[in-house]
């Protein structure tokens, strides 16, 4: 009987260090680029220069908000035609957008190098966040939906488990990701004041 418990016991420890070390991860709601109607890139992408990524950058848009996956969609397209048309940029400048719906909408996705903060998008992941957050900060779905996002990331090998996270003002001179979103990432776990 001992040796039957103990080899219980075995077992149920490996099963406790298998699955610790082989953690599936949940993918969180990620609306892919045919979902949301993307435009074609005008050209092939580059993949980022260093991966996994070594930096995660926050972005907002400083436009209306979208609490509805419809305006939300909406809202992507129109910046996707912005970059493309206005700026001549290949694509939508960002890896991913995350709306106050609490969805996740593929912009450039994992591994491609972006157009969203010069010194860093060979080596980083652009998560933008769809509304203008000078005086308060994105919805309780929203910021789960980046935290999610980031955390898929690592799982997935895509993001550098020990990856630096700033606000995009750190990386150049602007006022992105606006006053009370600055303030909420300093509070994350990895952000950095370099």
């Amino acid at each position: 009987m001992t040796k039957l418990i103990a080899v219980i016991l075995l077992l149920a420890s490996c099963q406790v260090l298998f699955c610790a070390v082989h953690k599936t991860p949940v993918r969180p709601s990620i609306i892919s680029r045919s979902e949301w109607g993307a435009n074609a890139p005008k050209s092939t992408l580059r993949n980022l220069a260093e991966e996994p990524a070594p930096f995660v950058i926050i972005h907002h848009s400083a436009s209306d908000s979208c609490t509805t996956r419809a305006i939300c969609q909406a809202r992507v397209r129109s910046f996707q035609n912005h970059h493309m048309n206005q700026k001549g940029w290949k694509d939508i400048g960002y890896n991913f957008l995350v709306g106050e719906d609490g969805n996740i909408y593929e912009g450039r996705g994992w591994g491609k190098h972006g157009a969203h903060s010069t010194p860093y998008n060979s080596k980083s992941i652009g998560i933008c966040m769809i509304g203008n957050f000078v005086g308060h900060n994105p919805s309780a779905a929203a910021i789960k939906a980046v935290k999610d996002l980031i955390e898929y990331g690592v799982t997935l090998g895509k993001i550098q488990e020990n990856y630096t996270l700033l606000g995009h003002r750190q990386t150049t001179s602007t006022s992105c990701p606006g006053d009370s979103l600055y303030q909420l990432i300093q509070t994350w776990p990895h952000w950095s004041s370099i």
